[in-house]
């Protein structure tokens, strides 16, 4: 780094208004709390070899060659890239890059490249078996989440547990396909990720009640639009999959990166296993739309009837609606995931519709309507028994701030001594039994030890429990004016009207604190210069003390009669 490169940086770090300083300085990544002082720290800092090190791994292929160019040639960068490099403050204004980012790029690794795709061409109608398996798959997961969240370990990935419990259930076919599809549902927005667990969105329930055409392209677009900036196209689409392994050649966690991009865009059918898409998907890597219809056209048709069968089993003729699907599932267990599904009731499903806040009357009218056959005897008679047995047990709030359970005697006195439901620590009061664990924890551990339980609210009246709450929309990130404004104002107030004489102290200093010997020019009373070269000694009160090399004695300089200082 040369003082004129930090003085010029220093320079024109002041002159920029708090929102693009704060964009400049959010785009190299600078802690909000670092300890800078003034705007020579903010030059240092940026110019610094680690602190460069760590911004050239946001620098893109075709940056890097036209930062070289410019190097190499010794002009500065033109064109379109010239505003974004200068707006991170790797090169000036004029898009001479900085000498420290000359020197950090003839010194920094490129990383290895290797391909990222290497299977064979499928046709569109296979692809769109793969787009409608990925979609159905990923629904399962959801399904899935919004029972039970799904695990999340130390890393960001999906716990083997759960990764093992959805293959085991077919919401995925292998490992790594579950694993690729909790990423798609991440980056799509229907997972929200906390310290141990992913949880479905608003996006997601949302998400779950559209058709599968509209639910392939929601999530499409989504991965198609967060692609990292390198390997869009300026139409907004992509640039061809061949060069995406070194769109970042400086950044070692890139081949993981583009490894996983790639795998969660061929998992959902955007690219073919060769890396191109189909035709209906082709307008994509334009920048455009997904062909929809045509998609459509490729796809089951979704059907809104079932055959319920007097074994307690529901048979769809083809992909149900999901709407449908999503109701279906609440009251019978889907057993198959072919074009013709099957969905079997049980009394403990029908327990769990009525616990969710079905009724007998509700549930046996969306089974009428959904139904090509009535609804059989055999499942009315359960409906009706679980009706019957439904709310024989309540839980609810009591005035005392417990949660009382109430009921059957017999029931009480069974979940009294039922060593599952120990942690609950339900203690007797009366003819009823209370714990202070909540109305709905305490409501699903009952729920799960298949007790016919009901939930009331203070006054009696039932309410739906919801077995886990949906993860609230985030709200908007703090913007980058926010988050650095404190640094901002404290480089701020470091304004001087003389900046030449701030930076000649600064520089002064920075001799002092190296005990450097430094060429001195000083301006003498009659109005002529000297130069004086010194061991910098001191600074303070005004004045630089140091040893005048050439008459090896201590000398005293005003820093007023100081006209410029050169490293020897």
């Amino acid at each position: 780094m040369t003082a004129s490169d930090a003085r010029a940086l220093a320079t024109r770090l002041a002159t920029l208004d708090p929102d693009a300083l704060a964009t400049l300085l959010d785009a190299r990544h600078v802690a909000p709390s670092t300890s800078w002082m003034d705007f020579f720290d903010a030059a240092d800092g940026l110019l610094d070899p680690a602190q460069l090190n760590r911004a050239l791994a946001d620098v893109s292929d075709v940056e890097a060659a036209a930062l070289r160019d410019a190097v190499q040639s010794a002009t500065p960068v033109d064109g379109p890239l010239r505003r974004p490099l200068a707006a991170r403050a790797l090169t000036d204004e004029d898009g001479t890059p900085y000498d420290a980012v000359a020197a950090a790029l003839s010194s920094a690794a490129t990383v290895e490249t290797t391909p990222v795709v290497a299977g064979a061409a499928e046709s569109d109608a296979a692809s769109a078996e793969r787009a409608f398996d990925a979609v159905a798959s990923l629904a399962d997961i959801l399904h899935s989440a919004t029972r039970t969240p799904l695990g999340r370990i130390g890393s960001g990935a999906l716990s083997a547990g759960d990764r093992r419990r959805l293959v085991d259930a077919g919401a995925a076919a292998s490992h790594d396909d579950a694993d690729i599809l909790v990423w798609i549902a991440d980056e799509a927005g229907l997972l929200d990720g906390s310290e141990r667990s992913w949880t479905v969105t608003e996006t997601g329930t949302s998400w779950l009640d559209s058709r599968t055409v509209e639910r392939w392209l929601k999530v499409a677009d989504r991965l198609r639009d967060r692609l990292p900036p390198a390997v869009r196209s300026p139409e907004g689409g992509w640039r061809p999959l061949t060069e995406w392994p070194g769109a970042y050649p400086f950044d070692p966690a890139w081949p993981e990166r583009v490894a996983r991009l790639v795998a969660m865009l061929v998992q959902w059918a955007v690219l073919g296993p060769d890396g191109t898409p189909p035709t209906w998907a082709a307008d994509l890597a334009e920048g455009g739309d997904a062909d929809a219809d045509a998609l459509r056209a490729l796809l089951p048709h979704e059907v809104d009837k079932v055959y319920l069968q007097n074994d307690l089993t529901a048979i769809a003729p083809g992909p149900l609606e999901p709407r449908l699907d999503l109701r279906l599932r609440t009251t019978a267990r889907r057993e198959s995931r072919a074009q013709a599904a099957t969905y079997r009731f049980t009394a403990e499903t029908i327990g769990a519709a009525f616990a969710a806040g079905e009724t007998a009357a509700s549930l046996t009218g969306f089974l009428t309507e959904l139904s090509l056959t009535g609804v059989p005897q055999p499942l009315a008679y359960e409906i009706e028994r679980a009706a019957t047995r439904h709310g024989t047990l309540r839980v609810g709030p009591d005035r005392q701030g417990y949660t009382r359970l109430s009921g059957q005697r017999d029931l009480l006195d069974a979940i009294n001594v039922d060593q599952a439901l120990r942690p609950l620590g339900l203690i007797v009061d009366g003819d009823d039994l209370v714990t202070r664990t909540s109305v709905d924890t305490t409501f699903w551990m009952l729920a799960d030890a298949r007790y016919p339980i009901l939930a009331v609210d203070a006054d009696g009246a039932p309410r739906s429990v919801g077995r886990h709450d949906v993860a609230v929309t985030a709200p908007p990130e703090t913007s980058a004016s926010d988050r650095y404004r404190p640094l901002i104002e404290t480089l701020r107030s470091s304004l001087s009207d003389d900046a030449d004489a701030a930076w000649l102290e600064r520089e002064l200093d920075q001799a002092v604190r190296a005990r450097a010997t430094i060429d001195i020019t000083v301006r003498m009373p009659d109005g002529s210069t000297r130069d004086v070269t010194l061991e910098a000694a001191g600074l303070g009160g005004g004045r630089l003390r140091g040893r005048d090399r050439a008459a090896d004695v201590e000398r005293t300089l005003p820093l007023s009669s100081i006209v410029s200082v050169r490293p020897v």
